[in-house]
């Protein structure tokens, strides 16, 4: 085979050995190019991508490939050609670089072997292409003119250069992220604040304690009906490899049925010694709580007394007691012996498979993190949720702050602090949306200063498991600092960046936060 190589004692000079080889050839606009077959690991139709923000606009996105995260980049713009929409004849070629990277162009022509005296320095034909990006030249192949033989590696690093790296950072980037998520502050004990989730049913608004929410899940479409179940009872789902029951809090509330609809969400909580988990049927996520305790107050002992509502057992007070937010409590909503029954009558003890069951679930805690998740155009991401102090609905009132950076919204009162707002469409680049009702404000401590980032919308709490996390592929430096992994759920066909919150602005960004804070 032909085999092309770098001599590294004269920089630029292309040696030609003597041998054929075989090339994959492959058009993008109308010109011809051609890669050894040694590094083409497949070829496939252009898949599903997410799109990752901060990145080289030649990236097209990020896809799943059996498990393994492939950055997809699209040849054209790499050539800084016009972008054109997929079509049948659209493939990736995944190429190996110690790490798999897929390059999407406009049609594979063919496999072919070419002899030696068919190639020829790239040095002395002139090419749209620069000389160093290609390896040589193969004259009259089939009537194809001149085919370019692409340095790929080369092509590659001159836009994302950061990638050459990414092979050797995996083990370190994980065993970083490991230490950093295990020594994270904890809140404190004296903290004088109460963390609630705050939801809808029937427009009206309850709340739970964070600490009794263990996720929030999309309601499935499916449902699987239990005979001689409580009629508050819709059934049970799966939730990785258990069995969860589902409860509707319109019936537990007696209140009319709604239809089934996107927003819908199951909050997972845990009752009794045995930590059995049940999912609230809810019609709307709002919002986490941030609330001191001096604004909860005790059922009425009158109402209290009331056996229809036992599960209310507290009273937030918010916007000086103009909103008020019944707190529920899991506990007394449930006796977990009629929920492990529930189970049994659907096919399986509460765990499923007893003890060796409980050992997995045990074991599967361990290894997961727990993740708020939200959206930005049609994509999703997902911070720490231990990161996350509140999530709050974003106000009419937001005061516009001059000459600050263009991704600062303005400011807002929050319970007497003010809060500098950063639309994380701007600061990624992204279009602008016009407000709607769906936004939300998710509110980190950066800095020490209190920071809220206005996004699309928040989905869900979502644990994943770590083996499911993996480093994000580096294509920038913005792009590396922020969006450090990603976790890949194929089952799901879900693929979320996950964003590291102590690095969502840099020094300076958070210099002029603090400006505008002040």
């Amino acid at each position: 085979m032909l085999h092309s190589h770098i001599d590294p004692n004269a920089e630029g000079v292309v040696a030609l050995e003597t041998v054929s080889q075989q090339f994959t050839i492959f058009a993008v606009d109308g010109e011809n190019f051609a890669v050894s077959l040694d590094e083409v690991k497949e070829i496939i139709r252009m898949p599903d991508v997410v799109r990752v923000p901060l990145a080289p606009p030649s990236l097209e996105g990020l896809a799943n490939l059996r498990g393994t995260v492939l950055p997809i980049v699209n040849a054209r713009l790499l050539f800084d050609l016009p972008r054109r929409d997929a079509d049948d004849a659209t493939r990736v070629v995944i190429l190996d670089h110690g790490h798999p990277i897929g390059i999407v162009v406009d049609k594979v022509a063919s496999v072919v072997t070419v002899e030696p005296d068919r190639i020829e320095s790239a040095s002395e034909v002139e090419t749209s292409i620069r000389s160093d990006l290609l390896r040589g030249m193969i004259r009259d192949q089939d009537g194809m003119g001149l085919v370019m033989v692409l340095e790929t590696r080369r092509l590659i690093a001159q836009e994302f250069e950061l990638l050459a790296a990414q092979a050797r950072e995996h083990v370190s980037k994980l065993a970083e992220d490991s230490a950093v998520s295990a020594t994270r502050d904890e809140p404190t004990s004296d903290d004088e604040e109460i963390q609630l989730v705050s939801f809808e049913v029937a427009g009206q608004e309850y709340a739970l304690p964070i600490a009794s929410v263990r996720e929030i899940v999309q309601l499935p479409e499916k449902v699987t009906k239990v005979p001689k179940a409580a009629s508050s009872v819709m059934g049970v789902i799966t939730l990785r490899e258990r069995l969860l029951p589902v409860v509707s809090l319109r019936r537990q509330f007696r209140l009319e049925p709604a239809e089934c609809e996107e927003h819908q969400r199951v909050a997972v909580v845990s009752v009794g010694p045995r930590q059995t988990l049940v999912g609230l049927v809810l019609d709307k996520v709002n919002e986490v709580l941030r609330v001191r305790s001096s604004g909860i107050d005790a059922m009425p002992g009158v109402m209290a007394a009331n056996g229809d509502i036992s599960e209310i057992t507290a009273l937030c007070r918010l916007n000086g007691g103009k909103r008020l937010v019944s707190i529920l409590s899991a506990e007394a909503m449930f006796d977990p012996e009629a929920i492990e029954d529930t189970l049994k009558q659907a096919g399986g003890d509460v765990n499923m498979k007893g003890e060796a069951s409980r050992n997995r679930a045990a074991a599967s805690k361990v290894e997961e993190e727990q993740f708020v998740v939200f959206r930005l155009i049609n994509e999703e991401f997902g911070v720490g949720i231990e990161s996350v102090q509140e999530i709050v609905r974003v106000p009419e009132d937001v005061a516009k702050i001059p000459r600050t950076k263009d991704f600062i919204r303005g400011v807002m009162n929050l319970r007497g602090s003010v809060i500098p707002l950063i639309d994380q469409r701007a600061r990624f680049g992204l279009p602008a949306l016009e407000a709607n009702d769906r936004q939300r404000i998710m509110v980190f401590r950066l800095g020490g200063v209190q920071t809220g980032f206005i996004v699309d919308s928040v989905s869900e709490v979502m644990r994943i498991r770590r083996d499911r996390i993996k480093p994000t592929p580096a294509m920038s430096e913005g792009q590396r600092k922020v969006i450090r992994r990603v976790a890949n759920l194929p089952e799901a066909k879900r693929m979320i960046l996950l964003l590291d919150a102590d690095r969502m602005l840099d020094a300076s960004e958070i210099e002029a936060v603090a400006a505008a804070a002040a």
